[in-house]
């Protein structure tokens, strides 16, 4: 296994910049002049992509930026002393020691587990001190290795400041006293790497937590929070058991562990995997960050809550994609329901995605009249006794009808999920009930969200309930699907169903009316719509607003399949886009971006949005502006000639499912040079002042 760090990867004393940004892109370029990065952009971009989601500064002056990159061709740390010190979001200040950890996509678990070991020793007042105090970078790797095992570590604390005066090295130290005291830690730097126990001094009953870290990468912040949880609650005389759910392996916690726990804590900025074990249990929820910067406070609110019969309980509120699931009291009622949305969608998508390719595909082998006659085809003939039409309405009506009873699922299963987004497992049943209730009284997807969030809350509201230990088992699986069933089914009949029913129809009547400059601007809005986020939440509103209405298109009512056409072709621009513009004009892109641009001519002809990400997140304010303009454009030539899509999903490749195809791709090629001319126009003329010219590293 090649050395993880070498002197030439290490840099003391240096300016780096003013910057986090600037001192990364510095670490990578020592990455890649040391012949273990493919690319320094590539490596930059994913490195600072991370950072942007957790800050990865930590109490003590300490930084850890790290990344798996595809850039990496083998795993690497580099270190470096600033000076001065750069900001990197700890709550105590600036860090002097940054420690930037790059790991090759497929890094194997030996590396990972050691990435992760230094990772907990960077917690160690003892392990700090003396990097501060090293002489030479040969005195670093040294050090590190010792903390990784991997040879012994020289005594090289309180050999001598570094490069900084009296005053300097007693603010370090005061520095490093303060992380000790914040992490849990004792002032002789005691390791607390290893199980905690239970001491005994406290004055409280509750003896026993449990815990679960979790980062998007999971190399750092995943075992320094965890560490950093055990140790604060030694100090309290508490056992804390932690289940790490890093990159380099998970063990689950034991159950009867769990069952003996008094609260959980989740310091997590990803889903707790099989969250529902922990059903029933106090919880505390904060980012991965927290775990490490307000261990103790954590600790403590896990203490208060086990003692409050009325403290939030896993039941649970499953996270969102990449989002750390929120404390109840910070979650915005907002998030929360743009959370649920999401995940109802996403859930529903496949339903929607292979319906409508199947009914698409039975009125291509069977005709458009086989919407008549498919019951009777499926139940009276078979491949022996063929109908009056032959093979070809035979398999069309069976086509047909399979994607019709998928597309029954739509409504039930957009409600079932965006139940289970609030409530865990316990709220898919009511959900789906509910979802299926709305589909029988006529009011459509409308109707699903809204019964779909009247189960999600009631099934969250009745886990929340504190109930003896010996009922918690029947909670999910009986109590809570039957009460939530019965409360939002009950109102969508009693209340909701009817007035929910005559806006969806009305709505129908509405878009079913739609013609001419109405119907253009309808085009315009959704393009605009398709185009602002790129995948984000509005971008998805505007595809599910299409996918739900998808079903109610029909030979003599086509506006839908219009409005998903629409959607579907605006969605396609802005990567299409992005990538003719890399070639016409590849000066105006970075190596990066130009590699991107190959990959988004296939992403834009899927209709897969996120193709533009990378571009917009590198330049918003010249990529958002032109991608609006070109899929505007092409939303309102959709609408204005009456192409239409009965497929939800896949471009181009479904090209069988739309109506008057070769419209639906000149409407593209338009869109798709409009917003090239205008992103490369305005990267020619709407141009930044400079900014300063990085200075290039020097061997260390």
């Amino acid at each position: 296994m090649s050395d993880l760090i070498t002197p030439e990867l290490v840099a003391l004393d240096r300016n780096l910049g003013s910057d986090r940004s600037s001192v990364i892109r510095h670490l990578a370029e020592q990455v890649a002049a040391q012949g273990r990065s493919t690319e320094v952009d590539g490596l930059f971009a994913d490195a600072l992509a991370r950072e942007e989601k957790t800050a990865t500064g930590i109490p003590g002056g300490i930084a850890i930026p790290h990344c798996r990159s595809t850039a990496v061709s083998e795993a690497t740390l580099v270190m470096a002393r600033l000076s001065p010190a750069v900001d990197f979001g700890a709550k105590d200040g600036p860090a002097d020691l940054v420690f930037f950890i790059a790991a090759p996509e497929g890094a194997d678990q030996e590396h990972l587990k050691l990435l992760s070991k230094l990772a907990r020793s960077l917690i160690k007042k003892d392990f700090t001190a003396s990097l501060r105090a090293a002489q030479t970078p040969a005195d670093v790797v040294a050090l590190v290795n010792g903390a990784l095992g991997l040879g012994d570590a020289p005594h090289t604390a309180g050999a001598g400041a570094h490069a900084g005066s009296t005053a300097g090295s007693s603010m370090n130290d005061t520095r490093s006293s303060e992380a000790a005291a914040t992490l849990g830690t004792s002032p002789s730097g005691t390791d607390t790497t290893g199980p905690a126990v239970d001491q005994g001094g406290t004055d409280t009953k509750v003896r026993r937590l449990v815990a679960v870290t979790a980062c998007p990468t999971g190399i750092a912040h995943t075992y320094m929070a965890a560490d950093s949880l055990v140790a604060a609650a030694k100090e309290r005389g508490i056992d804390l058991q932690v289940e790490t759910q890093g990159s380099s392996g998970a063990t689950p916690l034991d159950p009867a562990v769990i069952a003996a726990a008094d609260a959980v804590i989740f310091a997590v900025d990803v889903d707790v995997r099989d969250k529902q074990r922990f059903a029933g249990l106090p919880v505390i929820s904060a980012p991965v960050k927290r775990g490490i910067d307000e261990p103790g406070v954590m600790v403590e609110e896990a203490v208060a809550a086990a003692r409050n019969p009325n403290a939030r309980r896993v039941a649970g509120t499953a996270g969102g994609n990449e989002q750390a699931d929120d404390d109840g009291a910070r979650d915005s009622i907002g998030s929360t329901l743009k959370r649920a949305l999401l995940t109802g969608v996403s859930y529903m998508i496949p339903f929607v995605a292979g319906g409508g390719l199947l009914i698409a595909l039975g009125f291509l082998l069977g005709g458009y009249l086989i919407t008549e006659t498919a019951d009777t085809v499926v139940l009276e003939n078979s491949l022996t006794n063929l109908p009056a039409g032959g093979l070809g309405e035979y398999l069309g009506a069976v086509a047909f009808k399979i994607g019709q009873l998928s597309l029954g699922f739509l409504v039930p299963a957009l409600a079932g999920y965006i139940a289970y987004a609030l409530a865990d497992r316990p709220g898919i049943a009511p959900g789906f009930v509910a979802g299926a209730v709305a589909g029988f009284m006529g009011a459509g997807f409308l109707g699903g969200i809204v019964g779909g969030l009247l189960a999600g809350y009631v099934a969250m509201m009745i886990g929340r309930l504190s109930v003896p230990r010996w009922l918690r088992s029947l909670m999910p699986v009986v109590i809570i699907p039957l009460v939530a069933s019965i409360v939002a089914s009950g109102l969508m009949f009693l209340v909701l169903g009817g007035p929910i029913a005559a806006i969806t129809a009305g709505l129908n009547t509405w878009l079913s009316g739609l013609t001419g400059t109405a119907a253009v601007g309808l085009g315009v809005i959704l393009g605009l719509m398709m185009a602002v986020d790129l995948g984000g939440p509005v971008n998805k509103v505007a595809y599910s607003f299409a996918v739900a209405g998808l079903s109610a298109g029909s030979i003599d009512n086509q506006a839908p399949w219009q409005i998903m056409a629409a959607v579907m072709a605006a969605g396609m621009v802005p990567p299409l886009a992005m990538a003719l513009a890399t070639t016409i004009d590849r000066r105006r892109f970075t190596v990066a971006e130009r590699e991107n641009g190959k990959a988004a001519w296939l992403l834009g002809a899927a209709f897969i949005s996120e193709g533009a990400i990378p571009f917009a997140a590198a330049d918003p304010l010249r990529v958002i502006p032109a991608s609006l303009v070109g899929s505007a454009v092409t939303g309102a030539i959709v609408m204005g000639t009456g192409v239409t899509s009965q497929a939800p999903h896949g471009g181009i490749f479904v090209f069988f499912a739309i109506g008057n195809v070769l419209m639906f791709v000149l409407a593209i090629i338009v869109g798709t040079v409009v917003s090239a001319l205008a992103v490369i126009a305005l990267k020619r003329y709407a141009t930044r002042k400079k900014d300063t010219p990085v200075v290039e590293p020097v061997a260390a």
